[in-house]
């Protein structure tokens, strides 16, 4: 969902957006709800921005391979977007069409920038997270499960067909959808309208493996996020580092995970190094990072809302 500074909401959609703002004709059910979303949404991007060590990424401890950025960047972005997280679980509560939710993220989007003085902390999450809360909306309104299975079919039965379109509507405007153009490879929006299985078939096994085998929380998400990295063609990374770079990060990820990811009793000394790497070489995979977030998002919410 990229931002044009032209766009201007629809009538119909600028009043929906005030009866939520506004909570009227609401349950109090599906208001609380919608506020324990958000919450969720926002406390697993804090959980991704704390996590450390992530190769090249913004975290608590430094801005990696960053100078336009910070942890407070972060965090003024993740102000601004926590009311985006409840209307677009509502969106979904109420049905609403992909083009309603596209111009949420749009005005999310145009918040951030607002807040970040210009930069782009969470264009991505914007679009992965706030789908995923539409989703888990309309599951609530069907009386459905939040479980992954659930979640992702939602997204696709729901939306798939607009998020397919969505995929070649436009010429490509983000840094994102200009790398999938040069390298063509795949982006945030083919990963959405596929069903998002660099989540649901990599991250998300990956996470509940670590946990299984006993190993903490902060171990699961790292074994996760280098399961993106090592899996996925992160433009972010192409932005960056072109096609030299994008392999750089993948087959040191693949290595990290080869020698046991974090059952490794040396594995911590190896991820710093490789985020001394990535921050040297000016290599980000943010496109892993906003995954990650979501991988915690659809792991929590079976747990939490059941």
């Amino acid at each position: 969902m990229h931002v044009n500074a032209e766009s201007r909401a629809p009538d119909t959609l600028s009043g929906y957006t005030s009866a939520v703002s506004s909570n009227r004709g609401i349950c109090r059910q599906d208001r609380t709800f919608c506020h324990d979303i958000a919450r969720l949404a926002v406390h697993c991007l804090y959980t991704e921005l704390a996590l450390y060590p992530k190769p090249g990424l913004v975290s608590l401890i430094d801005n990696g391979s960053h100078e336009d950025m910070s942890a407070s960047t972060f965090l003024r972005s993740l102000f601004a977007l926590r009311h985006y997280f409840v209307r677009i679980t509502l969106a979904g509560i109420s049905g609403a069409s992909f083009e309603t939710l596209k111009q949420l993220g749009i005005d999310a989007e145009r918040r951030m920038l607002a807040a970040t003085a210009g930069v782009n902390t969470h264009r991505g999450a914007i679009f992965c997270l706030g789908m995923l809360c539409a989703a888990a909306g309309h599951c609530k309104a069907e009386g459905n499960d939040l479980s992954a299975a659930d979640i992702r079919q939602t997204l696709l039965s729901q939306w798939g067909s607009a998020l397919a379109a969505h995929t070649h509507c436009t010429a490509p405007t983000s840094h994102g959808q200009r790398m999938s153009a040069v390298h063509t490879v795949g982006g945030a929006r083919e990963e959405m309208a596929q069903g998002l299985p660099s989540l649901f078939d990599v991250a998300l096994p990956a996470l509940r493996r670590t946990l299984a085998d006993g190993r903490s929380p902060h171990a699961a998400r790292i074994d996760a996020l280098f399961s993106l990295m090592a899996h996925m063609s992160d433009t972010n990374v192409y932005h960056r580092g072109g096609l030299t770079g994008a392999e750089l990060v993948r087959s040191h990820a693949r290595a990290f995970l080869k020698q046991g990811g974090t059952a490794h009793p040396e594995w911590r000394s190896t991820a710093v190094a490789l985020h001394e790497l990535f921050s040297q070489k000016k290599l980000s995979p943010g496109g892993a990072a906003d995954l990650l977030a979501a991988t915690c998002f659809v792991h929590h919410l079976y747990q939490d809302f059941i």
